[in-house]
């Protein structure tokens, strides 16, 4: 072995903490492996295969991407009540794969939430990391948006049009959460642990993962799915090195309230978005 791959060795060790340490389960490989494609596809693996549609769709159109429309938290009924009622069904049903996901963990862990680190524990840490992956991420993420966009490579992004309610930007706050949550409990914290049971290696469960969350995402345009895909990267790294999906909840759940109230306040001021 060469000083050089020893000394990336070293460095990988220190970073990842050595393996993923995961319980013993009674299911083998293939069940397991099932399990994780019946759980994506009641749930992101679902919006993975409408994302990869609609970009086919977009492409059929004569108009280049960045003259199409990619919206996000729409009005769902011309009465401000029922639009309510629409906009926290959907909130609180997008995260019964979250539910469902720890359900099946509960058969061999006892605190599911508590092993993936989906708790109180470490509050300061979970949020010095949360803001830092905040700052990592969401800069280069915006520049990555209006370069692939003014390349013709992705859509405009109208990542809210709720109408002026009083409750409009409350609920834009908690779908930002409602994805956070999804999101990482599920692309990170479920799929990680299950995978390594099923005697997958670390590299190969990153860069899956992180490919699955680019793909529904593709709706936007290829930008959001190369945004996407280095944002999961980052996320599994983070998760390897903290062993928590707390920090990668808060993280995801920034950045989704300044896309989705900042375009909201901002959408009549600012030309570019």
């Amino acid at each position: 072995m060469s000083a050089e791959h020893a000394r990336l060795r070293a460095l990988s060790a220190r970073w990842w903490q050595g393996p993923l340490t995961v319980p013993a389960t009674p299911l083998d490989r293939r069940r397991l492996l099932h399990e994780t494609w019946l759980v994506l596809g009641v749930s992101l693996g679902a919006s993975a295969i409408w994302s990869a549609l609609s970009i086919l769709k977009r492409l059929a159109d004569n108009r280049p991407l960045n003259q199409q429309a990619s919206q996000l938290n729409v009005s769902r009924a011309a009465q401000s009540w029922l639009d309510l009622a629409y906009q926290l069904t959907d909130i609180a049903l997008a995260l019964v794969p979250v539910l469902l996901a720890l359900h099946l963990l509960h058969r061999e862990i006892d605190s599911p939430a508590r092993f993936l680190g989906l708790d109180r524990r470490r509050p300061s840490s979970d949020l010095r990391w949360g803001l830092g992956l905040t700052a990592v991420i969401g800069v280069p993420g915006l520049a990555l948006y209006l370069i692939a966009r003014s390349a013709g490579l992705n859509t405009q992004v109208v990542a809210a049009d709720l109408g002026q309610h009083w409750w409009s930007l409350p609920v834009l706050v908690l779908s930002a959460w409602q994805n956070a949550v999804l999101e990482e409990v599920i692309m990170i914290g479920y799929l990680f642990t299950r995978w390594t049971q099923a005697g997958w290696r670390l590299p190969q469960v990153l860069v899956v993962s992180a490919l699955i969350r680019g793909s529904y995402h593709l709706y936007q345009g290829f930008g959001g799915f190369v945004g996407n895909v280095v944002m999961g990267l980052i996320m599994g790294a983070v998760y390897l090195r903290t062993r928590r999906v707390m920090p990668l909840v808060i993280a995801h759940a920034l950045l989704d309230t300044i896309a989705f109230v900042g375009y909201a306040l901002l959408r009549d001021h600012v030309s570019w978005l």
